[in-house]
C-alpha cells in the first residue's frame, strides 16, 4: 500500500534548490534481482544528510530494476527519490506513461538523460530505441507539466507536476558543444544540473563563470569515491570522458589505507566544490555507506527537513 506523503516530505530537494542550499544528492543503483533490501539499507545511512537519492536508469546499459519502481520503493522507506529516465529503453510512448505514473506514486524529482550506448552494457545485443535523447525528453516533461501530451493533446486526467533535471559535463572537450548542450537544455525546461565525475576543477570553474552563471540553475558536481589505484585506473580506461589525475592516482597507490585515502580525496573535492558551484552528487558505488564520513570530513552539517 502506498502511503500518502505531505507536500513536504516530497519536494524537500525542491525546495532546498529554490531557497539557494547547498545540495547534496548520492546515487544508489537498483538491485540486480528481486530483492531490494541492500538499496534500502544503503539509502537509509544517507537519510539526514542528502536532500534526495539518485536513483540510476541502467546505468551502463546493464540490467538492473527498474529505476521507476526503485525510487517508489524508496519513497516508502522515507527518502525522497530523484528518478532517472533515460530514452535509451523506451519511446515516447512509454515514457509518458512512466512519467504520468511517477507523479502518481509522489516521485516529483526526475533527471532525463540519453542514456548510455546498449554496446557498452551486459546485453550488447538487445535493439536500442533512442525514440527521443535527453533534450526532447525536457521537452516532453515541460508539455505534461503544462497539461498536454507530446502532441500537445490534453492530459485529460490531470497534469504532472515534476521538478526535472538534466546531466551536463564541464570537463568536455568542446567548449562550444558544451555551451549549446547546456543552454539547449534550460531552454528546454532543465531546473538543476548533475555533473560527471569531476576531477579538472579549474574547468569547473571555467564552465560556471562563463556559461552557468548566466542562468542561475543550481549545478552539482559529481564527486566520486575511489577506493584504490585499481580501481581509478579502471574509470580512466574505461569511462568516457574521465580523466583522474596521475597525482591522485600516486597517492592512492602510496597510502597504507587506500580506501580510507579516497575518503580523504572525495571530502576535499566537496570542500573545493563549495566554493564553485550550488552542490554536490556523491557517488560511491557499493560504499555508499561511506558518504556520511565523506561529508563529516568535508564539515557537511546535516540537512535540517524546513
Amino acid at each position: 500500500m502506498y502511503h500518502t506523503h505531505s507536500p513536504t516530505a516530497l519536494s524537500l530537494f525542491q525546495q532546498a534548490a529554490q531557497a539557494g542550499e547547498f545540495l547534496i544528492t548520492a546515487e544508489v543503483a537498483p538491485p540486480k534481482g528481486a530483492n531490494s533490501a541492500h538499496m534500502i539499507e544503503m539509502a537509509a545511512t544517507l537519510k539526514g544528510r542528502v536532500h534526495a537519492v539518485n536513483i540510476t536508469d541502467g546505468s551502463r546499459a546493464v540490467l538492473r530494476m527498474s529505476s521507476l519502481v526503485a525510487s517508489a520503493i524508496l519513497l516508502q522507506n522515507g527518502v525522497e527519490p530523484i528518478c532517472q529516465m533515460a530514452c535509451r529503453d523506451r519511446n515516447r510512448i512509454a515514457l509518458q506513461a512512466d512519467l504520468m505514473g511517477a507523479h502518481a506514486l509522489g516521485i516529483r524529482n526526475i533527471l532525463a538523460l540519453t542514456g548510455d550506448p546498449v554496446k557498452a552494457g551486459d546485453h550488447p545485443d538487445a535493439k536500442s530505441v533512442f525514440d527521443l535523447e535527453s533534450v526532447r525528453l525536457l521537452q516532453l516533461i515541460q508539455k505534461m507539466n503544462q497539461g498536454v501530451d507530446c502532441n500537445d493533446k490534453p492530459l485529460t486526467d490531470g497534469a504532472t507536476d515534476l521538478f526535472v533535471g538534466a546531466a551536463v559535463d564541464p570537463q568536455c572537450a568542446s567548449w562550444s558543444g558544451l555551451q549549446s548542450r547546456f543552454e539547449r537544455k534550460v531552454t528546454a525546461g532543465a531546473q538543476f544540473f548533475q555533473s560527471q565525475l569531476i576531477t579538472d576543477f579549474e574547468r569547473l570553474e571555467k564552465f560556471m563563470d562563463k556559461i552557468a552563471s548566466v542562468h542561475n540553475k543550481p549545478i552539482l558536481a559529481g564527486i566520486f569515491l575511489l577506493k584504490s589505484a585499481k580501481n581509478a585506473q579502471f574509470i580512466n580506461k574505461c569511462v568516457p570522458g574521465v580523466n583522474i589525475p596521475e597525482h591522485i592516482i600516486e597517492r592512492l597507490a602510496k597510502a597504507k589505507h587506500p580506501l580510507e585515502e579516497g575518503v580523504k580525496i572525495a571530502a576535499e573535492q566537496v570542500q573545493i566544490a563549495r566554493q564553485l558551484c550550488h552542490g554536490v552528487h556523491m557517488m560511491a558505488v557499493k560504499r555508499e555507506d561511506l558518504i556520511p564520513k565523506i561529508l563529516d570530513l568535508a564539515e557537511v552539517t546535516k540537512i535540517t527537513k524546513s
